[in-house]
Formats: structure tokens, sequence, C-alpha cells
């Protein structure tokens, strides 16, 4: 059969092979007839030639695929059977496989998927149930900071109201401002924390904690902070007329101490780098208090020069001031700096140990009692010298009396710069007696007396 078919394609004079070629092109081919029935320079082509071509060549492979299928029906028929009983058998296969998959995936949908579900609800449940804890733990802790803040806040008001009616016997519970700025910490640290997951988070939205806010912690802070600087702007150990008694002196400096303290620990340190933090309620008040001193002392030494019989009292009123200054730096170099739980702890082992180095730091200068009189020397200078551009009676017995007038701001200052007897000095602080000795504060005499007799000319 198969040499017959050989035969048969051999006697086909069908080019069979131009029609195989992937490079066939119909109208390639269609130009290739023309040319080769008709000549190009004619004018009419005779296309009836090439068409009946081509017609020929159609009905040809028409007769050969119709002597092929019918040579070949029987295995054609047979081949086709087979494919369609595997087809049948793929299906029926297929068939059972889906049913058996879909049956599989209700199982799961109904053993899997709907118990994720009622999972997944039941998470969302519990997580809001904590959250919801976690909220109600943090309000009902700063509910209690707020009413402890409101006891410790009233010991302290109740201290001051029972001072008016027991006068002199009157004991202020100043630790009660410690106390109070702890608490006040502890609050801050919960309510600061806003992020999500932190014991702040979602506080501001609850009614409770914005009134506590509003109502208690605010006021209260407000209310701590004017006392504490209301205690060391009145900070006095000694005055003109006298030195305090040792008891009155342990008092002022518990007093002082606790409102340092307490200051120093409600300064802000939100919007602060920790290495660059400063107690800034703190200086404010200590550069207040140094302030209202100088502007007291100059104004009344400027009015003193101009009418010199008062001279000696306010030079003692002076010398007064500045021994305050030496003991509250004193009670500030021995005052420890407090642990401040919002800070880093590398904060509070550094060079500022104590709560007079923040304060020297910030002043730039080594001794407050040579800021004292430095500062005081310079404004003086200008005032001394209106006095001698005026004129009249006041200039002439300023310039007179230059040399005892000298000697007098020489003696007040190494005076006023010795610490008042019932103040220990700290460790590295010349005591009277030796500062006589050695001189160490001639410069702050040179500086004061230059000021006024070095501007009163000849």
């Amino acid at each position: 059969m198969a040499a017959t078919t050989n035969e048969d394609e051999d006697a086909s004079y069908v080019d069979y092979e131009t029609f195989l070629d992937p490079s066939f092109s119909p109208s390639t081919f269609a130009n290739s007839l023309v040319l080769a029935t008709n000549n190009p320079n004619d004018t009419p082509l005779d296309l009836s030639t090439p068409l009946s071509k081509v017609l020929f060549d159609a009905q040809e492979i028409d007769s050969h695929i119709d002597l092929l299928t019918t040579r070949s029906a029987i295995p054609l028929l047979t081949h086709t059977k087979e494919q369609t009983e595997a087809s049948g058998k793929i299906i029926s296969e297929i068939d059972n496989q889906v049913k058996s998959l879909n049956e599989s995936y209700k199982q799961l949908e109904k053993e899997v998927i709907q118990k994720h579900a009622e999972a997944d609800e039941v998470r969302q449940v519990a997580a809001r149930l904590w959250e919801t804890l976690r909220l109600g733990r943090s309000v009902g802790r700063c509910l209690q900071l707020g009413r402890q803040l409101e006891i410790q806040h009233a010991e302290i008001t109740s201290s001051a109201s029972g001072g008016t009616t027991s006068g002199s016997n009157r004991k202020e519970d100043h630790r009660a401002l410690v106390r109070c700025a702890h608490t006040i910490l502890s609050l801050r640290e919960i309510l600061d924390k806003k992020a999500p997951g932190e014991e702040g988070y979602g506080l501001d939205k609850v009614n409770a904690i914005k009134g506590l806010k509003d109502t208690v912690i605010l006021p209260i802070e407000r209310s701590v902070k004017t006392t504490s600087e209301q205690i060391i702007r009145e900070f006095s150990i000694g005055s003109a007329s006298g030195t305090a008694t040792f008891a009155q002196s342990e008092e002022a400096k518990a007093r002082t101490i606790s409102a340092a303290i307490t200051l120093y620990l409600i300064s802000p340190v939100t919007g602060v780098k920790p290495d660059r933090w400063t107690p800034q309620f703190l200086l404010q008040v200590l550069e207040v208090y140094l302030r209202n001193a100088l502007q007291s002392s100059i104004a009344s030494l400027a009015r003193s020069l101009a009418t010199l019989p008062s001279l000696d009292r306010t030079l003692a009123e002076v010398s007064a001031r500045c021994q305050n200054i030496i003991a509250l730096e004193i009670i500030l170099a021995t005052t420890n700096a407090p642990t401040h739980p919002l800070l880093p702890t590398h904060k509070h082992t550094s060079d500022k140990a104590n709560l007079l180095q923040p304060l020297l730091a910030y002043l730039e200068t080594g001794s407050l009692a040579s800021y004292f009189w430095r500062t005081m020397a310079s404004s003086l200078a200008t005032r001394v010298q209106e006095i001698v551009n005026r004129g009249g009676v006041s200039a002439r017995t300023l310039k007179t009396n230059r040399s005892q007038v000298g000697e007098a701001i020489r003696e007040c200052v190494i005076r006023g710069s010795q610490p008042p007897s019932t103040v220990a000095p700290t460790k590295g602080k010349a005591t009277k007696g030796d500062m006589d000795k050695s001189g160490g504060w001639d410069r702050e005499v040179a500086v004061m007396v230059g000021s006024v007799v070095g501007n009163l000319g000849r």
C-alpha cells in the first residue's frame, strides 16, 4: 500500500514542495504563473490559462485527498474510535476526581473556613476586649494618681491655711511638694506615651481623662510650680539687722531644697534631647532671684551714693543679699540632683551631679557671689557716671569721700562674700578667716571699688 501511495505521489504533477515551502507567497506564485503564460509586453493579459492551472491543481489535490481517505477509511475510523473511547475514560475519571474534590472542598469549608471566620470574629472581640481592658486600667491608674495628687496638694494647702491661724507656730509640710512632683511625673509618663501599643494610647479620647487634666493635673501643677517659685524667691538666711537662728536657717534650707527639687523634676522634657536637657523651671526662678537681688542692690546703692549718710545701711543690706546668695549656692551645691524618671540614667551620672552645676553653666560663671559682684559693678559704673555728670553737692561729697567710700565698698564685698554662720560651707570652699588671709575676693573687691571710685574722676 505504501508503494502504491508513493507511485501516486510520483505520478502527480502538483509541485508539493513549492506549496509546502515555509516561505511560500500566494502573490508571488500567482505572478510567476501569469508571467509563465503571457508576454509581459502584452496589453491585454490572458488570465484564463493560469486560472485554469490553479483550478486544475486544486481539483487534483482534492482528488488525491479523496483517494487517500477512501483507502485509509478503516484505520481513520478505528483511530477516531480509540481516541473517543480514551477521551470518554479520561472525562469519566476527571468527573470522579472533580466530584471528590468538590466534596472535599465543602467539607474543608465547613471544618476550616467557617470555623476560621468564627475564630476571627472571636479574635477581634478578644482584641477589642483587651484594648478596652488596657484602656480601662490606664484610666483607672490615671484617676488613682489624680486622687493621690489631690490629697498631696491638700497637704500643702492645709499647711498654708493652718499657718494663717497658728501664726508663728506654722509648720509647713514642704515635702508634699516633692511628693506632688513625683505624682505629676507618673501621670506624665502615662499621658505622654501616645503611640500605638503604649500605655497612654487612646487616653486623649476619654472624657474622664480630659476632665482630669483640665480640673486636677494642670491646676495643681501650676500651684506646685508657683509655690516652689515663691519659696525660692523668698529665700533669706539673714538681713542687715542680723542672721536667722540655726533652727530658722535649717527650716529655710529644707524648704528651699524641696522647692528646688520640685522645680527640677517638673521641668519640661518633651521635645528636648536628653543630652541637652536642663531644669528650665529651676534655672528661671534662680535667675529671677539673682536678678531681683541685683536690681534692688544696684538701685539702693545708686541712691545711697548720692546721699552718703545712708551708704552704710545700704552696704549692709547689699552684703546680706550676697550672703543669702552664697547660702543658696551652698545649699544647691550640697543637694544632689534627683533621679528623673523621664530621662536616661546616664544623665544623672554626668558632671551635673548637684543642683548648682546647671545654674553655673547657664550663667557661665564659676561662683554666684562673683557673678553678683561683677554684674553689679558693670551697672554701677553707669550710675556713678550719671551722678558725676549731674554735679552738685552729691557729686562733690562723693569725690571728697572717695577713699572712705572705697574702703566701705571693700568691706562690704569681703563681708558679703562670706557664708552665714548658720550655713556650713561645702568642701573645697574657704572659711571666712582663710578667705581674709588668702585674699580670694581681691578681684571682686577691685572690680566693685573701681566701678565707683574709678568713675569719680579728679
